[in-house]
């Protein structure tokens, strides 16, 4: 059996996030790993980095990747039995805003997969912001979930407009900045808005959003160059206090 928590590190610079609850890891799910000796090369690679936590979040996104919890829990099962017993791992979704997931929302039988606490993580299509956004995230606040926007710093519809971001925030959303606009690997202007947001203290966690082998690198190449802990000063990052545990049931059996 092979063990995710048993090689030297090599880098340490994201042990000040410890969780990582923003991923596309599982096999053959969506557009992140195929197979899983992908998915157990990319947690190696994560863990050494300093990272102790892994939420594992495939897309559910009805005309791209339709899953749902049948078709997640298996492929979680088929990794967690590859690696160490104890390793603290788990699963959610992200969430694709539109009227497929207006009706997962209002059939009280469905479940929705969440961190823990009940926050779930959403994201909108890059093309333009859903006209549903606000009321989407009333309505999970009613039904007793708690938002996360997943990577603000990517819709381009915000980028002229950061106070926006900070409305959704206001109302309840929590924001979720990716590793990767950080280091500038989608662009100047992402890497612009989400050092943007870290510096009016906007950022309340951080995901590595990792699909594949070449998002690893690119966080891999940029640790080489900074510490980028120092630009999260100003926000209060929740990844440990919201997501973080020290019990392994809870980490298993959080939904």
């Amino acid at each position: 059996m092979l063990s995710i928590f048993n090689r030297k590190r090599q880098y340490t610079d994201l042990s000040w996030m410890q969780v990582d609850m923003h991923s596309h890891i599982l096999p053959g799910l969506d557009d992140g790993c195929r197979e899983l000796p992908e998915s157990l090369l990319l947690l190696e690679r994560l863990e050494e980095m300093g990272l102790s936590q892994f939420y594992f979040t495939p897309h559910i996104f009805r005309e791209l990747y339709p899953n749902s919890p049948a078709s997640i829990a298996p492929a979680f099962e088929q990794l967690r039995s590859a690696v160490n017993p104890i390793a603290k791992i788990g699963y959610a979704a992200e969430y694709m805003i539109d009227s497929s997931f207006d009706q997962l929302l209002a059939d009280t039988s469905v479940e929705l997969l969440t961190l823990p606490g009940k926050h779930i993580l959403i994201e909108m299509s890059y093309i333009e912001e859903s006209k549903q956004i606000e009321k989407t995230v009333f309505e999970l606040q009613v039904a007793g979930y708690k938002p996360i926007l997943a990577h603000p710093e990517r819709y381009v519809f915000y980028h002229r407009y950061p106070e926006r971001i900070k409305y959704l925030r206001d109302i309840g959303c929590l924001l979720q900045v990716n590793l990767l606009s950080v280091y500038g690997y989608y662009g100047v202007s992402e890497k612009r808005i989400a050092r943007q947001l870290m510096e009016y203290g906007w950022v309340d966690l951080v995901g590595t959003d990792v699909h594949h082998e070449r998002h690893v690198k690119a966080i891999q190449h940029g640790l080489k160059k900074e510490d980028i802990s120092i630009h999260f000063k100003k926000c209060n990052i929740q990844n440990q206090s919201l997501f973080g545990t020290n019990d392994r049931s809870r980490v298993m059996n959080h939904k």
